[in-house]
């Protein structure tokens, strides 16, 4: 009785699991790739990514911060510029998502057609509102 208690605790433990990471590629679509990348709703970004969220960018040997606000703002004029979504739209391939708890690690490739345009590592944790974007590295493809 005991070990049948342990296997399904187990058995729950990785439906969870599966769960968090099926929520977590959920957010990183419509935040991230959908939200930023493909012209979409700004309350969407909003919603994915957390207020205190830092993109860390490696220019000339330094580290650059950029938190959301300022992206979103550099969006939205852009889009008032009447610069909108790519012609050709943006698509995300996870390489991996890795759960642990309330911390989880996202390696996504980010395609405009067949070119690979970005490698990016996103860190999100779950909070009481659900899973958001905490931070950002990337790697620009040539």
């Amino acid at each position: 009785m005991k070990n049948l208690l342990i296997i399904f605790l187990l058995i729950g433990q990785v439906v969870l699991a599966q769960n968090d990471e099926a929520l977590v590629k959920e957010v990183v679509n419509s935040a991230y790739v959908s939200g930023i990348h493909n012209g979409g709703s700004i309350d969407d970004i909003r919603k994915g990514f957390h207020p205190t969220f830092q993109m860390l960018r490696l220019m000339d040997n330094e580290v650059k911060p950029l938190g959301i606000e300022e992206w979103i703002t550099a969006i939205e004029k852009n889009r008032a510029q009447g610069n909108t979504a790519p012609a050709v739209r943006t698509e995300g391939r996870f390489t991996s998502v890795t759960v642990s708890g309330t911390a989880a690690n996202v390696v996504l490739e980010l395609y405009r057609g067949d070119k690979k345009i970005f490698t990016d590592n996103l860190l999100l944790y779950k909070f009481s509102e659900g899973w958001r974007i905490v931070s950002k590295t990337f790697y620009r493809h040539p």
